[in-house]
């Protein structure tokens, strides 16, 4: 098969699929985004018979993919499972939706409810932008004074979209959190996230360490991946002390590098395996 790879950074991952592409025996095609334009109403001249979206930045991958999509190409993932995985907010929704568990978590559009819905949650509770990547703008509150400090400052940001409040529980855990990876409705490696840190993302300094994949958490991912659409996917768990394993978040541009340095397992070649297999079909 010809198989695309949309990307805007050359990082491990970009260079890991292109040659498993390679490997087993089909022609990788490097779409590098900021390098070319793209036309509407023409077919962009790609001759892939699918394309693995890469792009770091959520707005190129969103945007790309949906030309790639008009053009008639299949898209790993696809633009709405991009947009349900990106948005925090429409991810909790569809979680809910299917009864996947998840820290308590509320919605508030000006300071005074989101003040009345963190009472209602309990001190500390931790307010993220509903998108965004890498722990980044992402606060713990501990009591009312230092949330009202925090909603003051989102709500004199230039971003309309930091006026909406995405509140949540402070879940009680270890000094770790869990991203496992859902590959078309499997779930092959998962790695623990290590850190001192309230925040546990490998992007802040947190320690990848190889982590069993339990029925349990495998039932609970396939569930979460399932639930915003499928495809290729990484999921963030977290252990509550007292209410056992929760969906955190999903991410539908996943890296991988620490997980294949920690634990060996040949992640890229099982994405572009299992991608061929299904949409062989």
């Amino acid at each position: 098969m010809n198989i695309g790879l949309s990307y805007d950074v050359v990082r491990f991952e970009e260079k890991a699929l292109l040659q498993s592409i390679n490997n087993l025996g089909h022609k990788p095609l490097p779409i590098h985004v900021v390098a070319r334009e793209f036309w509407i109403n023409e077919g962009n001249g790609l001759d892939a018979d699918f394309i693995i979206q890469r792009c770091v930045s959520y707005n190129r991958a969103a945007a790309t993919t949906a030309i790639f999509e008009r053009s008639g190409y299949i898209v790993v993932n696809n633009t709405q499972v991009l947009r349900n995985s990106a948005d925090k907010l429409l991810t909790s929704c569809l979680l809910a939706r299917k009864n996947v568990p998840t820290p308590v978590t509320a919605i508030a559009l000006n300071r005074e409810t989101a003040l009345k819905a963190a009472r209602k949650i309990g001190f500390p509770v931790v307010v993220k932008p509903i998108s965004g990547s890498w722990g980044r703008n992402i606060a713990r509150a501990f009591d009312e004074q230092s949330l009202l400090d925090i909603l003051e400052l989102r709500e004199n940001m230039p971003n309309p979209q930091m006026k909406i409040h995405y509140i949540q529980e402070h879940v009680d855990k270890p000094e770790r959190d869990i991203r496992a990876f859902y590959v078309w409705g499997e779930v092959p490696v998962a790695i623990y996230r290590v850190s001192k840190n309230w925040k546990t993302n490998t992007a802040l300094g947190g320690k990848a360490q190889p982590c069993p994949v339990t029925d349990e958490l495998a039932d609970l991912v396939i569930k979460a991946g399932d639930a915003v659409g499928g495809g290729v996917l990484g999921v963030d768990v977290l252990e509550s002390r007292e209410k056992g394993m929760l969906v955190n978040e999903v991410n539908g541009v996943v890296e991988f590098r620490n997980t294949v340095l920690v634990t060996g397992y040949d992640l890229p070649t099982k994405i572009v395996e299992k991608s061929v297999e299904v949409l062989k079909r």
